[in-house]
């Protein structure tokens, strides 16, 4: 979940990095370069040569998952508030989708009981190829947004951590607990709608000095 998107990967390098996910999905800590070569039907030395050893092959395998968020364009056509609104949704939908994916959920346990020790970090690579990436795919946008005079924040990074809110909630730690039934797709969406229509209501530049009411109020 680098810069997450697998647009570097071949055909043949996904289904490498698929049985990757599977096998440390299903085994836990068993990701060495052997069990991925079996799993696989693949040599070993090809693994050595597409992903430079075991931390490389664990941090694409992470960044496989998290390419399963779209990124959404930033332009270059027109873009008006109801756009931007829609492609923030978009962004969301897709997000909500892949964590409440029964692989993520898993994934992201091994990673919560992998911190803090002495084993390759594996909630580090979590966290840099997760929700900090899916920051930094999303900045085009809210950049974009901001030079357009539709959004209005004084600091990139506090804008999408209160995204971030808006849309996760408390979502995936219920799912980390074990909560059932997983929220249908439909859910997600209504979600993913409501949580842009927030942001767009918090940081919409509304004002004609291109602040949002909220910001108004605080300068009276």
């Amino acid at each position: 979940m680098s810069e997450a998107g697998g647009e570097g990967w071949s055909e043949r390098q996904g289904e490498v990095l698929d049985a990757a996910l599977s096998l440390l999905v299903s085994s836990g800590s068993g990701l060495t370069m052997a069990a991925v070569a079996r799993r696989a039907n693949c040599s070993k030395e090809t693994l050595y040569k597409w992903f430079g050893g075991r931390d490389g092959l664990l941090t694409a395998t992470v960044q496989r998952q998290a390419s399963k968020v779209r990124a959404v364009p930033a332009g270059p056509e027109e873009l008006d508030a109801a756009l931007l609104a829609e492609r923030l949704r978009l962004f969301a939908t897709d997000w909500l989708t892949v964590i409440a994916g029964s692989t993520s959920i898993a994934l992201n346990r091994l990673a919560v009981g992998h911190a803090g020790t002495d084993k390759r970090d594996l909630g580090a690579v979590v966290l840099e190829n997760g929700p900090v990436a899916m920051g930094r795919r999303l900045a085009p946008l809210l950049d974009e947004g901001k030079r357009r005079g539709l959004l209005s924040f004084e600091d990139r990074d506090t804008a999408f951590h209160t995204f971030f809110g808006l849309v996760v909630r408390d979502l995936q730690i219920r799912l980390l607990l074990g909560e059932r039934p997983v929220p249908s797709h439909e859910e997600l969406a209504g979600q993913a709608r409501r949580a842009s229509e927030q942001f767009m209501a918090l940081y919409g530049a509304h004002g004609k000095d291109g602040r949002a009411p909220e910001q108004n109020q605080e300068r009276k």
